[in-house]
Order: C-alpha cells, then sequence, then structure tokens
C-alpha cells in the first residue's frame, strides 16, 4: 500500500507513509512530509507592581487629569531570561468603540529594566532616563505619545489594566515611523511574548469634571469619557 497517510502519536504528523511485506514482516517506510507540529507558548507570568498604585484601589490624583497627570511608577519581577525587549500597555477595557480605550503604549524598553519611573517625558525632546535608552513612548487613545491618565465620566469606576510584556525579540522600527499603536504594537508583538504580567487599578469620578492639570503636565487633560 502506497500514498496512505500515517499518524504518529507525539509531536509529528507524517503525510504518507509506503508498506510492504518483506519475510513475512511489514515495514513501514515513512515519508515526513509534515514538519514538527508547533506548541504554542504560555507566557510567563511577570509580577507587576507599584509604590503608589496598588491592586484594586484607586489610582491618586496626581496620575489622572484632576491632578498633575503624571505617569505612574511601575516595577516588575520574574521578566524571562530570553527577553530581549520590554513593553507596557494602560488600558481601560471599560471605555472605547470599541473597547479598550489607550492611555499610554511604551515600548522597546531593554530587557534590563527593572520598572518606569514616575512622570516620564512628555516632550519628545527629552530624553528617557538612562536605563530606558531607546524607550519609545506609542500613541494613545488621543492620538499623541504620550501618557494621559484616567478622567472616565461620572456613574462608576473603570478598571486600568497597566500590562507588562516580555518579548523575545526587538520590535521592528523604521527612521521616521510614527509612534506605534496598541494595535501595532501588539500586531509586532504576535508570536514573540514570552512572559505578561498586570497590575489593575480603579478610577471613578462622582461629580462634575475636575478642573484641568496645571499648565506643564497636560497630556490631553481634563475632559471626561476614559
Amino acid at each position: 500500500m502506497l500514498g496512505a497517510e500515517c499518524v504518529v502519536p507525539g509531536a509529528f504528523r507524517v503525510a504518507r507513509c509506503g508498506v510492504r511485506h518483506v519475510g513475512g514482516s511489514i515495514l513501514v517506510a515513512l515519508t515526513l512530509g509534515v514538519a514538527h507540529t508547533a506548541v504554542a507558548q504560555t507566557p510567563a507570568k511577570i509580577v507587576v507592581t507599584s509604590a503608589t498604585l496598588k491592586e484594586g484601589e484607586t489610582i491618586p490624583r496626581q496620575y489622572t487629569p484632576d491632578g498633575r497627570n503624571d505617569s505612574p511608577p511601575l516595577t516588575w519581577t520574574a521578566v524571562p531570561a530570553s527577553a530581549k525587549e520590554l513593553a507596557v500597555i494602560c488600558e481601560d477595557p471599560d471605555a472605547g468603540n470599541p473597547p479598550p480605550f489607550v492611555h499610554w503604549v511604551v515600548y522597546k524598553i531593554p530587557a534590563t529594566a527593572k520598572g518606569l519611573p514616575e512622570a516620564l517625558p512628555i516632550d519628545a525632546a527629552t530624553k528617557m532616563p538612562a536605563d530606558l535608552t531607546g524607550a519609545v513612548q506609542g500613541t494613545n487613545g488621543f492620538r499623541r505619545a504620550i501618557y494621559r491618565g484616567p478622567a472616565p465620566p461620572p456613574g462608576k469606576p473603570h478598571h486600568y489594566h497597566f500590562v507588562v510584556y516580555a518579548l523575545d525579540a526587538p520590535v521592528a522600527s523604521k527612521p521616521g515611523q510614527p509612534p506605534l499603536t496598541r494595535a501595532e504594537l501588539l500586531d509586532a508583538m504576535k508570536g514573540h511574548i514570552v512572559g505578561q504580567g498586570e497590575l489593575v487599578a480603579i478610577y471613578e469620578r462622582t461629580g462634575p469634571a475636575q478642573p484641568e492639570a496645571p499648565a506643564g503636565r497636560g497630556r490631553g487633560r481634563g475632559r471626561g469619557g476614559n
């Protein structure tokens, strides 16, 4: 019998095989037409913490348009040894059309970095801290390449996910390329995420929109919605 499909238990699937009798025994000649079946890896768990944000608790006003609108400090541990770069996304699944609404994107973070300091630069001309050399702030939901904190409409708390990704390859970029959006970054990271973790905090407004943040920390601030 020639040309029959054979299945071998385990990680290999064989496309064709040939069977013939030799001296009363059956020999199976395998034609390996299909390579090893890839097994999807589950990303390792990265532990994400902050000196000022607590899991499930309210985000301090300092990190919102009701305050200074500073980006919050983040730290992480348990990054896989295979990581070549890190990325951070802050998103609100309670807003957006479609959700989530994106408040912050940072990528090309060196794998050696242990976190992000408070109040990253809002001016593209300002250099990143030395341990974040090469890191890029991507385009948020306000179409600006900075952090813009929570400003949901009154009514219910929104949940803000600060997600950290470890990648086994650098994010590809071209000279002069605009900062990536969340969607573009996720597409670029496909197949390269070897670690992932998040910290989720909340923010709620219970009355009218608050006064705008002081001049100098303006990040598309003031009006509620996300």
